[in-house]
């Protein structure tokens, strides 16, 4: 599984956004977001490229790399 950094959440409903913003991509699935960690792990498709996944994370406020 893919992970990837997040910097900036700092409660559960940041950890919920994360998570909701993940799953609601097509092509990715099975999302983990770690808030004590600040990362995310998840499944994606074939095709479905990581800067799609950090465009996304960064228009909800967070900082992915």
């Amino acid at each position: 599984m893919p992970t990837i950094k997040i910097s900036g959440m700092r409660c559960g409903h940041c950890q919920g956004s994360v998570t909701k913003t993940l799953n609601e991509l097509e092509g990715v699935s099975d999302v983990t977001v770690d808030l004590d960690k600040g990362e995310a792990t998840y499944t994606a498709a074939d095709g479905v490229d990581v800067e799609l996944i950090k465009a996304a994370i960064s228009k909800i406020g967070f900082e992915a790399s």
